[in-house]
């Protein structure tokens, strides 16, 4: 075993310093949390004295550093000085190709260390509501936190304009669009809806557009994007069509003829709809939507600008904002990307788009452009934007690095999800090529759920009772439909189950026998109870 005092001591013969000593003192190392090996350093040179020089404070935390690199990598070693770190974005060798994928691939006990800290009982199959974020990457978040707070005027400005452009770099690469330019870092989709319909919302109250014009977007939209164009159109004067989502869906044929409908619709009497609102992934019902045709139909009708909603979409479903061909495409990378909440990319194309985008927060970078806008809007957290070279890593730790985890996922959640169907009787909402890491799946008839106020108490009923986190779903049938039935009634409810790395066959057992104990103990909604 190697004598990691005599290796210290080699390495610091060599002259390699990575830090500057500051105020870091002995004691202050002993009580980190990443102190995982005790050393001791027993060499005369090193040894800790309350008087000890800056040289000898210089060399022992060059030492431990190199010693930490060597133990943990590093990614955890201590930092004191900002300027060489390329992490920072600030080295002339910075590369933002995607690296190579480990041939040591991460293994299921890996995976469990990683999200560790999840509740052990619960059985968490509701990922895409709020993500998941595993440990490495939170070490990553908590150093440039601590970089922060160790030193704020040195971090805001040498470190963290260039620390959210090496993320932004990366993710212009993974979306395939043409410049760093087009791809801004925000808070999440929500905010990113609003700097575009902002936009639109000015346009009409400065009258470039005529009253009478109109927004289209799906029904089953976000309802948050619902209220922002409330908020910035329809108090300006425009109006709104809403495209029909079937439910539960056969095919993308349903959906493609129910969106040429309602051009046909937003476009009589004379109207133009100056913007349409695609999602890639709805969220409820969750369906994988054929974003590339409708978008490609929304240009050949004259739709003059189309914006993508994308919040489920990276790290679950492959982007290409080339060939999806929106102006303005959003997804969350703390959803099923493994970014700690909250972060979301917005790409704007920059053929199409001017600079009258803007942040809806006001900062002294108003009218640098929307990606220098969103990178201050004011005193705030911004570690979740700097931690994206970390998730990049973590993911790659995966045998086929993103693209494998999303197959892995999709084809987990089908089979999940054909496991609770042949259990409970029932049926999925859409064909498994309509689903990414997320399936709807029908609930027994005989739980009577009639209502979204149904809906909620039975899924305060799984958490509370059986430790069961999942979405639930209302579906009210269309007048003279009858919708699907299971061999006791009318099927009004469905699950929205999901798939991360981390959960196992019997996270979804125990929703299913859950499921079962309801049913076989003849409860129904209303006989629900928050205990």
């Amino acid at each position: 075993m190697v004598h990691f005092a005599l290796l210290a001591r080699s390495l610091l013969l060599i002259g390699r310093p990575l830090l500057t000593a500051n105020s870091v003192t002995c004691s202050s190392l002993k009580r980190r949390r990443f102190h995982i090996l005790r050393v001791k350093f027993m060499t005369p040179g090193l040894a800790y004295s309350p008087n000890c020089l800056e040289e000898k404070k210089r060399r022992r935390i060059a030492c431990i550093n190199v010693i930490y690199s060597i133990i943990i990598g590093p990614s955890l070693a201590l930092e004191t000085n900002t300027h060489d770190d390329p992490r920072n974005g600030e080295s002339t060798h910075r590369s933002s190709k995607k690296p190579k994928i480990s041939s040591q691939f991460i293994t299921e006990s890996d995976i469990r260390d990683e999200f560790s800290h999840h509740h052990p009982r619960v059985a968490r199959i509701n990922n895409g509501s709020f993500g998941s974020c595993p440990g490495s990457v939170l070490a990553a978040q908590r150093h440039w936190q601590l970089q922060f707070l160790r030193q704020p005027d040195a971090f805001y400005f040498n470190s963290l304009r260039d620390g959210i452009t090496a993320s932004r770099k990366i993710i212009k690469d993974l979306i395939n669009a043409d410049h760093v330019d087009e791809v801004s870092l925000v808070d999440n989709a929500t905010t990113a809806a609003a700097i575009v319909l902002q936009r639109i919302g000015r346009s009409f109250a400065e009258g470039k557009f005529q009253k009478n014009d109109t927004v289209l977007m799906l029904h089953c939209a976000y309802e948050a994007v619902k209220k922002s164009i409330q908020a910035y159109v329809t108090r300006a004067g425009g109006s709104v069509i809403e495209v029909r989502l079937p439910f539960p869906v056969n095919s993308e044929e349903e959906i493609i003829s129910e969106l040429k409908k309602s051009i046909d619709e937003g476009k009589s009497n004379g109207r133009r709809i100056r913007l349409a609102i695609i999602d890639h992934i709805t969220s409820m019902p969750s369906v994988v939507i054929p974003v590339k045709e409708l978008v490609r139909i929304c240009r050949a009708e004259g739709i003059e600008q189309v914006f993508v909603d994308a919040a489920h979409a990276i790290g679950s479903v492959k982007v290409d904002v080339k060939e999806v061909g929106a102006d303005f495409y959003v997804s969350n990378l703390h959803k099923w990307f493994f970014c700690p909440p909250s972060v979301a990319f917005l790409y704007c194309n920059k053929s199409t788009t001017s600079s009258d985008l803007h942040h809806p927060v006001v900062s002294h970078e108003y009218g640098n452009g929307l990606p220098i806008e969103s990178s201050w809007t004011g005193t705030r957290d911004y570690s979740s934007q700097l931690v994206v070279p970390a998730v990049l890593e973590f993911v790659n730790r995966f045998e086929g690095g993103i693209e494998g985890i999303m197959k892995r996922n999709h084809d987990q959640v089908v089979k999940m999800g054909k496991m609770l169907v042949e259990s409970w009787g029932t049926n999925l909402g859409s064909p498994p090529e309509m689903s990414a890491a997320m399936i709807m799946v029908g609930l027994p008839s005989r739980l009577c759920l009639n209502s979204e106020k149904d809906a909620l108490k039975l899924r305060s009923h799984l958490r509370d009772c059986y430790e069961v986190e999942v979405p639930i779903f209302h579906q009210v049938p269309k007048d003279g439909e009858e919708g699907v039935r299971d061999k006791d009634g009318f099927i009004t409810g469905y699950v929205r189950i999901s798939h991360q790395v981390y959960n196992t066959l019997e996270d979804y057992e125990k929703l299913r026998d859950a499921i079962n104990q309801l049913v076989e103990d003849g409860k129904t909604c209303k006989m629900l109870f928050k205990e």
